[in-house]
């Protein structure tokens, strides 16, 4: 698309993106079911697509890994079209009563949620991916720009043709929604701070850093997904290794796949051979330390292990003297995305829980769980290990800004000011019921 053309259509998604978060619940809801419904009715033509830009990978010699996350098979259908339905069950995100407060009689301030505005989002070869967003950026009003990586363009180009097909009846039209492809689309993009309010780029750290170096646009998102799972002294083991198994085998591509495993010493000799041959059947390749590699067979760790994304069938196991080594060891190497411990020591788990500085913090669970669709978020944008505005799986909630609404019946700063002033009743009110802007009377 060329500069002008692509500046035009983005000011024309702004425009439309205002309509979008003054429509009605139910337009949104309906809309989301519809489109549910259409790409089930398209999914023979996304297949097509999307098994052309599945053997293209391939034949590139792309990882396995990518190729993984570029697969729209049926399951994945099926899994974006119940996320499009939950996403339509979820509670109206827009004009969400933050706070009340009467500053004084006849003088009501109201904290209201509303949309960002326009929303990019830059994001890996996985098509599904594109499904959740649309949806989240829909139910919460906001516009949505969208740049999917390249090796998925032929099924990003159907998925994006088949939603679009269904907006076509709706009063809220499609030019809240626009697909682009090229690098040079993204560059533009980077530069359009008055138009485009925030963005959200996935993919390698290099390319997030160089987003966030190259743009004045607030940016939202996480690099690596380095997760760990520490398995305490006092961890019960045969829960230990299952949660390990699943956390590594369960969807290794994903960036919530555990990385590395921390082993007490204390009970590394009695773990270390059951975890091993229980990664053995799901063909793990393990990088182990010294102590690891003097009770089971697996790679010499080597120099930069710990600093590893594998998002393959690999994983690093340490060795570790206690729990703050754990700690210690997660601050230096990790992402701050998600980490567990397994242990059935209260007190280490509130240790834990405090001392870890991650989005997600879980005890005795897979680290897989880290997902908005497994929160109840309906889908999510992406996961954020930033501390500003969102934290951890990023769905409605993190799609929100606020408003403050004041309604007076007349009155003046003056009043409140001077050498006998008035005083303010700053009164908090409950926030139940709807805001003055959307059907409220107070």
């Amino acid at each position: 698309m060329d500069t002008h053309a692509l500046h035009q259509r983005i000011r024309t998604l702004r425009s439309q993106a205002k309509i979008l978060s003054s429509s009605t619940i139910e337009q949104r809801n309906q809309l989301l079911l519809t489109i549910a419904d259409g790409l089930v009715r398209d999914y023979q033509l996304i297949r097509s697509a999307n098994e052309l830009d599945v053997a293209q990978a391939v034949e590139n010699g792309q990882k396995e890994s990518l190729v993984k996350r570029l697969i729209f098979s049926e399951e994945k259908l099926a899994a974006v079209t119940l996320g499009l339905q939950q996403v339509a069950e979820l509670k109206d995100p827009i004009g969400h009563v933050l706070e009340r407060r009467l500053l004084d009689d006849g003088l009501l301030l109201e904290k209201v949620s509303f949309p960002i505005g326009v929303i990019g989002m830059i994001f890996e070869a996985r098509p599904d991916a594109l499904v959740q967003i649309v949806s989240l950026c829909l139910k919460s009003g906001n516009g949505i720009i969208l740049k999917g990586g390249k090796e998925a363009q032929r099924t990003n180009t159907e998925l994006v043709a088949s939603i679009q097909r269904s907006c076509a009846g709706s009063a809220l039209g499609d030019t809240w929604l626009l697909l682009v492809e090229s690098h040079a689309d993204v560059e533009l993009m980077l530069g359009m701070e008055k138009e485009i309010d925030l963005l959200i780029p996935r993919g390698t750290n290099q390319f997030v850093r160089y987003v966030m170096d190259h743009t004045s646009i607030p940016v939202l998102g996480h690099a690596d997904g380095i997760c760990h799972l520490y398995i305490d002294e006092h961890a019960d083991l045969a829960k230990a290794v299952e949660i390990a198994y699943d956390s590594k085998t369960q969807y290794p591509a994903a960036c919530n796949a555990v990385e590395t495993i921390l082993v007490h010493q204390a009970v590394a000799a009695a773990f270390l051979p059951k975890l091993a041959k229980r990664l053995a059947q799901g063909h793990v390749v393990m990088h182990g330390d010294a102590a690891a590699q003097n009770l089971i067979s697996c790679t010499p760790y080597q120099e930069g292990d710990w600093g590893m994304e594998y998002l393959a069938l690999e994983v690093n196991i340490r060795v570790v003297d206690s729990l703050e080594q754990a700690i210690d060891h997660i601050e230096t190497y990790g992402s701050h995305h998600t980490d567990a411990i397994v242990s059935e020591d209260e007190m280490a788990i509130r240790t834990f829980f405090l001392q870890v500085d991650s989005a997600d913090v879980f005890a005795n669970c897979s680290t897989r769980f880290s997902d908005g669709f497994r929160f109840g978020l309906g889908a999510e944008v992406g996961i954020s290990t930033a501390k500003i505005h969102a934290r951890g799986p990023v769905g409605l909630e993190g799609l929100m800004s606020s408003k403050y609404l004041l309604k007076g019946q007349g009155q003046v700063v003056g009043t409140y000011s001077g050498t006998e002033p008035k005083q303010f009743l700053h009164t908090e009110l409950a926030k139940d019921g709807s805001s003055l802007a959307f059907g409220g009377e107070r």
